[in-house]
């Protein structure tokens, strides 16, 4: 294990809502409430947008994390959108990590990983996923995810391991073998039920709930992907790479629940259940970071 003063600089979890932010959602909010009743295709049809459109605090984050950089930037162009790479080590010449951040993040997100990773021998590749970071575009949901994770992977080659969180984790469980694969999987508090998703947001934004259906053929209609066709009990079963699940109790965005649901699904998966790291702070304890490297170095958790 590295000396923790050489590691790179820990990357603080997002703001999940500024000031700006709060002042939206409210406005958000009022305008759904009323909205649900007095112009359902108009709200649905913002909604859907919303839905779609990543917080500015991804872009905000990924610009001053460059000023601590220690990747090599490059760029994949994934259907005619610039896709922003970050790699560390040669994955040309070294077996490498793919690292895949989740909804509203970044791929510098990563970046405290990096060095764990290059002290294995690994090389690592992060991305930011488009509407995200440096990546281009302005709307992103899980159809965008997963092919972008696909793409990369492509570029990239097969890779040792791949490390995941949050909507990333569902990503990646519905991309690999397609094109690509990865000989260990670790998934960190992964969603898996996209209907599940849709019912927390108009929870949080007050769409009306009969209005789901409606939203749900507006994500169709752009991405060309039924939203039940995304629930990962149409994919996981078929996955055969040993997988390690990490979740935490107390996560309120995606609930221990779709973990669980992960760990009975894919075949011989293993589950570590965290305590009080909820969503985002479990990206960056170091148990969970020694429990991954440790499954992706060929360790058997019992």
């Amino acid at each position: 294990m590295p000396n923790p003063q050489n590691r790179a600089t820990t990357m603080k979890p997002a703001r999940r809502f500024g000031v700006r932010t709060v002042a939206t959602l409210l406005g958000i909010r009022f305008a759904y409430r009323f909205g649900s009743r007095l112009a359902p295709h108009r709200t649905v049809a913002h909604a859907a947008r919303v839905f779609q459109t990543p917080l500015p605090s991804s872009r905000e984050r990924a610009a001053q994390a460059l000023t601590s950089m220690t990747a090599r930037r490059e760029t994949v162009d994934v259907n005619g959108e610039a896709i922003a790479t970050y790699v560390w080590g040669d994955p040309a010449t070294q077996p490498y990590v793919l690292l895949a951040h989740g909804w509203s993040s970044l791929g510098l997100r990563w970046e405290s990983w990096a060095p764990l990773l290059l002290a294995k021998g690994w090389a690592a590749v992060a991305f930011d996923q488009p509407a995200h970071g440096h990546s281009g575009g302005d709307l992103c949901t899980l159809p965008d995810f997963v092919r972008t994770v696909t793409a990369i992977g492509r570029h990239y080659g097969d890779a040792e391991g791949v490390i995941a969180h949050s909507l990333g984790g569902a990503a990646v469980a519905l991309s690999l073998e397609d094109g690509w694969t990865a000989k260990r999987v670790v998934l960190i508090a992964p969603a898996a039920d996209p209907e599940a998703a849709t019912s927390r947001f108009a929870r949080f934004v007050r769409l009306a709930q009969h209005l789901r259906p409606s939203l749900h053929q507006r994500l169709t209609e752009r991405t060309g992907v039924p939203i039940d066709t995304l629930h990962i009990r149409h994919h996981v079963p078929k996955r055969t790479q040993p997988a390690l699940i990490v979740h935490d109790f107390f996560d309120r965005d995606v609930p221990l629940e779709e973990g669980e649901l992960y760990a009975s699904l894919w075949p011989g998966a293993m589950l570590l259940k965290t305590r009080r790291l909820g969503h985002r702070r479990i990206v960056e304890d170091e148990a969970v970071q020694t429990a991954a490297l440790a499954f992706l170095s060929g360790v058997d958790f019992t």
